[in-house]
């Protein structure tokens, strides 16, 4: 999550400093004390009245990250004021490794792999998310005091004694810890893998107790209190995945978000993160849409607009070139052959098991598809590389280039790279092609929208549309190459439909929130209510289907084709 929301400030517009971002916490600290103050008898009144409403954990856990806590507040009140009875989870510097951790932040490895975060994050994250929850008058949880001697003994024992390759797919009474513990040291040095990594094993067991010893804990707390459901952001990694695997195996509804593109827009998912739950989305939840000539206006313009960025939150280029004639001339492309684009993604992010997935990981996959285009001259290859792994706050530390430079001293002479840093516009390229490969990438509903037809070899959530060539083998990969280069593009009902699903994407599952607004930098948003009224029922359609879904486990669609003010 935290890398996600950084790129937002760094590559996306302009990186504002920690102290600036501390100064952003203080002020909506600041903000929400003054309307605690001015609302103070209608605020009790509606504590009074949540407390005997049903029990909502908002499991922030890292204090230190602003747009966690901020939209947790907004959420937590808004809850409130609903008639839930929120409660909070915090850690209280207890934890051996978290989210927050970044390599680049420890010089000396070895002060990580002696104590983590303990002296060089914990104060300060503990204390700015225990300042502004405290103000709110809410139970808050700690971590400290869910974890008992037992549990720790439990975490010290396995974390020193569990071989390091049973750690990845080590599972605890059903619950996945070695997952989440291997996916937050990978995040951690932002590799997707750790050979050769200096400190690489002992920074996995430091994960790997946090990983136990937050399921344990979580699971305590969901034993001790009846929670209707517990919601937290992005809902993988170390302790946010911990708190998904707990409340699942104690029949606790889960409700993960995460920051989406659209300006003031969030997706939110029931169960589990969003990385699986879009893939497995039944169709008839946006096949149904009544579609018309206003949706598909809506949808091509803004899907144009992301060419620059222009709507969204999250974006990669200030001034993309877009000219092909001369992107080709400079890349020596030949435009009179078929071209077939690639799009990679980022090498450690979000590194979960995906039983569809064609191949091992997204290198075996870059490298089986060069090694096959190799031997087809007849077709260019042009591989895109994901420009967040250089241009996002936590800069990848194993570049997709420098990987397939070690694997092809001279990549085959059809095969075209496009790198992190270039300002190539990815959708340009991808519009001159004949059909487009990916992995992981979401550029697979817009290029579908586009009418380009696309193969996917991983998780990429437009898998499962029946929109896309999907391969669950390697031998089904490469007969779906065999058939390259395609002598059409998608047909006309193939189009409509991907637009369909591009509008329930981007507007249905994007569900935007009045009462933030964007920053220009880090924290990328900050809540901008005046009273409580702001956030009753009726205010906020977006702020309504959340707290709906929280409360009552009703479906995180917006009915955006109902709310036509909300396209710009």
């Amino acid at each position: 999550m935290i890398g996600k929301l950084r790129r937002m400030a760094k590559g996306l517009r302009r990186r504002v400093s920690p102290k600036s971002a501390g100064g952003l916490q203080t002020l909506w600290s600041d903000s929400l004390e003054k309307i605690l103050r001015a609302n103070a008898s209608q605020w009790e009144a509606a504590k009074r009245r949540a407390h005997e409403g049903p029990n909502i954990l908002l499991a922030s856990s890292v204090g230190g990250h602003p747009p966690v806590v901020a939209l947790d507040t907004v959420l937590g009140m808004a809850l409130t004021m609903r008639g839930a009875r929120v409660h909070y989870l915090l850690c209280d510097k207890f934890l051996r490794a978290c989210e927050r951790c970044q390599v680049t932040e420890f010089p000396d490895r070895e002060e990580f792999v002696a104590s983590g975060p303990s002296k060089r994050l914990c104060p300060d994250c503990f204390a700015a998310g225990n300042r502004i929850y405290g103000k709110l008058g809410l139970t808050v949880h700690l971590y400290s005091r869910l974890a008992t001697d037992d549990i720790a003994g439990q975490a010290d024992e396995l974390s020193d004694r569990l071989p390091l390759d049973e750690i990845p797919h080590f599972s605890l009474d059903g619950m996945a810890v070695g997952e989440h513990a291997m996916a937050g040291a990978l995040r951690y040095f932002s590799r997707g893998t750790l050979a050769d990594e200096s400190q690489g094993e002992p920074t996995v067991r430091r994960y790997f107790h946090a990983s136990l010893t937050s399921a344990l804990a979580m699971r305590r707390l969901f034993e001790t209190h009846s929670f209707e459901c517990a919601s937290f952001h992005h809902g993988i990694y170390v302790p946010q995945g911990l708190v998904g695997e707990a409340a699942r195996s104690r029949g606790v509804r889960v409700a993960n978000w995460q920051v989406a593109y659209r300006k003031r827009c969030f997706i939110f998912s029931h169960e589990e993160t969003y990385h699986h739950t879009l893939l497995r989305e039944p169709s008839d939840t946006w096949t149904t849409i009544q579609w018309d000539e206003e949706l598909e206006r809506r949808t091509m313009d803004y899907l144009k607009s992301r060419w620059q960025g222009t709507r969204d939150w999250i974006w990669f280029h200030e001034k993309p070139l877009e000219n092909v004639p001369e992107i080709f001339g400079q890349l020596g492309i030949d435009p009179s052959k078929p071209c077939i684009g690639l799009l990679t993604n980022v090498i450690w992010d979000a590194q979960l098991h995906y039983p569809a997935n064609a191949f091992a990981n997204m290198l075996d996959w870059v490298f089986q598809t060069v090694d096959y285009f190799g031997k087809r001259p007849d077709l260019q290859l042009v591989i895109r590389v994901h420009p967040a792994e250089v241009r996002g706050a936590i800069p990848s530390r194993q570049l997709v280039a420098e990987e397939l430079k070690k694997a092809y001293p001279s990549l085959p002479p059809n095969v075209f790279l496009i790198e992190p840093q270039s300002q190539v516009s990815t959708y340009a390229v991808m519009e001159v092609c004949n059909a487009a490969i990916i992995y992981g990438t979401k550029t697979g509903v817009e290029l579908t929208s586009m009418g380009i037809p696309v193969i996917v070899a991983g998780e990429a959530w437009i898998r499962n549309k029946g929109l896309t060539l999907d391969a669950t083998s390697p031998e089904q990969y490469f007969e779906l190459l065999d058939g390259l280069p395609f002598k059409d593009s998608l047909d006309a009902e193939t189009v409509r439909r991907a637009r369909m699903y591009a509008f329930h994407f981007f507007f249905r599952r994007m569900i935007p929130v009045e009462c933030v607004e964007p920053t220009d930098g880090w924290p990328p948003f900050r809540p901008v209510f005046q009273s409580l009224d702001d956030l009753l029922p009726g205010k906020n359609p977006g702020l309504d289907t959340i707290c709906d879904g929280i409360m009552k486990a009703s479906p995180f669609v917006y009915p955006a084709e109902y709310h036509p003010d909300d396209a710009d």
